[in-house]
C-alpha cells in the first residue's frame, strides 16, 4: 500500500471515528425537551418525563446552576430559596412552548 492510500484510510477512520462518536449524538437541553425527555417542574427545576441517561445528565447539570442562581437571587433579595424557585418554575412553565411536558400541579406530567 502506497502512502496516499494509507493517509487516506486514517483519515477516514478519523471521519468516521468524530461522526460516530458518542459526544457528536449528544443531547442538548433543547432536543430532550422536544423529545419528551425532559420537562419543567412546578419547583423550577428540570425534571425526568423519560428516563434515558444523556437527558439524565442534561437534568443534574442544568438543575445544580439553577439552583446556585436561585440561591444567589433568594441571598440578594433576601427571600428563601424556595420562595425563588418556585417563582422560576412558574415562569419556566409560562414560556415552555406547546407540545412539550411540564408538571402539573398535581404532579403529573402533562404536554402542554
Amino acid at each position: 500500500m502506497d502512502k496516499i492510500k494509507i493517509k487516506q484510510s486514517l483519515l477516514l477512520c478519523t471521519l468516521l471515528a468524530v461522526l460516530f462518536s458518542p459526544f457528536s449524538w449528544s443531547l442538548d437541553l433543547k432536543e430532550a425537551k422536544q423529545q419528551g425527555l425532559i420537562g419543567e417542574q412546578q419547583n423550577g427545576y428540570l425534571g425526568l418525563v423519560k428516563s434515558h441517561p444523556e437527558a439524565k445528565q442534561i437534568v443534574k447539570q442544568i438543575n445544580a446552576k439553577r439552583k446556585a442562581k436561585y440561591k444567589q437571587l433568594a441571598t440578594q433579595n433576601g427571600i428563601s430559596l424556595d420562595a425563588v424557585s418556585q417563582l422560576a418554575g412558574q415562569k419556566a412553565i409560562a414560556k415552555t412552548p406547546s407540545g412539550q411536558y411540564v408538571q402539573s400541579a398535581a404532579g403529573k406530567w402533562i404536554k402542554k
